[in-house]
């Protein structure tokens, strides 16, 4: 009775906390919106916001600084259900969900291609996923009162093979996401402040590593709550303004219907523009001259060499300007070192040039579900047989996936009880879906807002913020006169998936204490993931490798202290990666998605249900769905192609994309871990 007085004591203190830091965060943004008003330079309000954001997380995790393994490990396993679902929802809802999702469904529409398998799949995978933790993984990991995921494969089945292969897979999975993490969290770091990305990416480090370096688990759950209550704000004024500004109602996901139907009128009109055509027929014929210089690579590069060496002689015998030769120079040296480099970055601008050489700038309508037609041609029908693939195949994999991610799983034995880790699932969806259900609303607003009013727009009189996110990274928007009428066209826009949320306020005419409230909001998705794979990857190596394998006299504080050195470790290692931009953030935590489904989710739903499932099935499974995932990902990703000398392309099974490769990696791992536990003699 006495403990449960307490419990209750304890949860209205932390309500209490809560409803003040709230009302704390409000009147800080209207003091901003109002310093904005007075003049405040918007030089200052990005560092503001991403400071003032980053001292808060900073001092959670100093006050919850800890070396005792319980509170470092699970947070003591006193968490309410109601918070330990919003740090869930935070640690669930990274850069990809808060940057990249709405982006995703602005350029792959509700369906997709035969390529992309369409933004949808993204929303109903990841939201499907929980019902999966829910019902069969999570309330019987938290019987166990176990600290980490390859602690269970070392208690169910067993010997040092299990939770070797489980930790290495954790790292494996865990370190692919925390990349894609780590990228958006450069992005943004160096958007709000103007530094180089590579500095960003060090600058919004040092925030993460305050808040999972010195408290663990006990200071990133409530650095989590505080950080999904402003990635909430962030994402939801602004979708509502949008909403509000072109329909009259903030409700976005309950009037967005009517802005489907007005953008598929404006996609049939582009479609039948001049304007249009002439663009595309201008790509069309880059894609063919890139195909002429693949039929003879050595040539080709040697000709475009000699070409740019003969202008740089050109240039210097007129007498041209030092910039002009500077930049013809610049021009030389970016040419290819190779022809295997030059076969790779030509037949990527192929490709390139023929999807934008299609209607629409190679971007399927909207609300088409899915390519092709199930009743035109043999074409058409293979097109919407190969669409419906994709789409139901990455699906599977984010579902399954969901089920797998290590540091999902730990979040829920923070918990006191069983029955709260199963409450704590029920309203960690409740929140995910209060962002997800405005997702696709906010596509929708945006590619409207694009098509309506940023199309047709003069290129002298293009707004500031396109050229502003051109400098910090090429890749996420590219506009080019391509056809030199000095009016943009559809075609001649390409906006990257890791941009649409960051710039709808801009976009939208919002005022700029709204953008870095966004950008706060995107930074607050990237650390709060960031920090629970770190964790999970430096306990994988410490507690659950070094400490079971090399040294097993390490006392529980040491064990701690040595998770923290090898997490700083890490998260260096994880940002060398990011600044490489190894790739957009959703293919790379799709890919982590595929990982976990095909290395954990057969062997743990196998031994959690079925009681014959044997030491050396588990083996079995996790390596055979493991490699077979990561083969499929391997042979299909174009520069190991390059690096390997195999021809470009690929090798698709059943026309499924490499992002999707769990899908044959998780029937893999339940078939060799149930044939070789039934193989197997059964032991007691």
């Amino acid at each position: 009775m006495a403990d449960a007085a307490a419990y209750a004591a304890h949860k209205r203190r932390l309500y209490r906390i809560l409803a003040i830091y709230v009302a704390g965060l409000l009147a800080f943004l209207g003091l901003l919106a109002w310093a904005e008003q007075r003049g405040l330079s918007r030089f200052w309000l990005g560092p503001i916001f991403m400071f003032s954001t980053v001292m808060i997380y900073a001092g959670i995790g100093i006050y919850g600084r800890t070396t005792d393994p319980e509170e470092y490990y699970v947070a003591g396993r006193r968490i309410p259900p109601m918070f330990n679902g919003m740090a869930a929802a935070a640690d669930w809802m990274s850069a990809a969900s808060f940057i990249s999702m709405a982006g995703g469904l602005y350029l792959q529409g509700f369906g997709g291609n035969e390529a992309q398998a369409g933004g949808l799949a993204y929303v109903l995978g990841w939201t499907g996923g929980f019902c999966l933790v829910a019902l069969l993984i999570a309330p019987h990991l938290r019987k166990l009162n176990l600290y980490t995921v390859p602690d269970y494969f070392g208690v169910r089945f067993g010997g040092r093979w299990p939770r070797v292969i489980a930790a290495f897979s954790a790292v494996v999975c865990s370190f692919t996401y925390v990349v894609a993490q780590i990228y958006g969290i450069g992005l943004i770091a160096s958007r709000l402040t103007g530094v180089q990305f590579e500095i960003g990416i060090l600058l919004g480090l040092g925030g993460v590593l305050l808040c999972s370096f010195l408290g663990g688990m006990k200071a990133i759950t409530w650095t989590q709550v505080a950080q999904y209550v402003i990635l909430l704000l962030a994402f939801l004024i602004p979708v509502s303004w949008l909403a509000y500004k072109q329909l009259g109602n903030p409700a976005a996901p309950l009037v967005y219907g009517t802005q489907l139907q007005k953008i598929a009128e404006l996609e049939k009109k582009l479609a039948q523009d001049p304007a249009e055509k002439e663009v595309a027929a201008i790509y069309l014929k880059r894609a063919q001259e890139y195909e002429m210089r693949l039929q003879d690579v050595e040539a080709a590069l040697q000709r475009e060499r000699s070409a740019a060496q003969e202008r740089i002689r050109a240039l210097k015998a007129q007498g041209a300007d030092s910039l002009q030769i500077v930049q013809a120079n610049r021009a030389l040296a970016a040419l290819p070192k190779d022809a295997a480099t030059a076969r790779e970055r030509w037949t990527r601008a192929m490709h390139e040039a023929q999807e934008r050489s299609r209607p629409l700038g190679g971007l399927p309508p909207h609300s088409q579900a899915f390519a092709g037609d199930p009743n035109g041609t043999r074409a058409e029908k293979e097109a919407f047989s190969t669409s419906r693939l994709n789409f139901l195949a990455l699906m599977f994999c984010l579902m399954v996936g969901t089920a797998g991610l290590p540091h999902l799983l730990t979040r829920y034995y923070t918990t006191p009880t069983v029955a709260e880790a199963r409450s704590s699932v029920a309203w960690s969806l409740f929140f995910i879906a209060l962002v997800y259900l405005s997702a696709p609303a906010l596509a929708v607003l945006v590619k409207f807002e694009v098509m309506n009013n940023l199309v047709g727009s003069s290129f002298d009189a293009l707004p500031s913020w396109i050229a502003q996110w051109g400098k910090v990274d090429a890749s996420l928007i590219s506009v080019a006169d391509v056809n030199g009428d000095r009016i943009l066209q559809w075609g001649e826009i390409r906006l990257g998936a890791d941009m649409i949320m960051l710039a709808t306020p801009e976009l939208g005419g919002l005022p700029y204490v709204v953008s870095g409230l966004v950008a706060a909001g995107g930074l607050a998705a990237a650390l709060s993931t960031a920090d629970g794979l770190l964790l999970t990857i430096s306990n994988a190596i410490v507690r659950d490798v070094y400490c079971h394998e090399i040294n097993h006299h390490v006392t529980p504080e040491q064990r701690v202290i040595l998770s923290k050195f090898a997490l700083l470790a890490v998260a260096l290692v994880a940002a060398l990666v990011a600044s490489l931009k190894p790739a957009e953030i959703l293919p790379l935590v799709a890919a982590s998605f595929s990982l976990a489904a095909s290395a954990f989710v057969p062997v743990m739903v196998l031994g959690i249900f079925w009681a014959r499932t044997s030491r050396a099935g588990a083996v079995a499974g996790m390596l055979s769905g493991l490699a077979v995932t990561v083969y499929y990902m391997l042979v299909n990703a174009p520069p190991f192609r390059a690096f390997t000398g195999l021809p470009p392309g690929g090798n698709l099974w059943f026309g499924i994309q490499p992002v999707s490769a769990g899908v044959f990696g998780v029937p893999m791992g339940f078939a060799m871990a149930a044939t070789v536990s039934l193989l197997a003699r059964r032991r007691p």
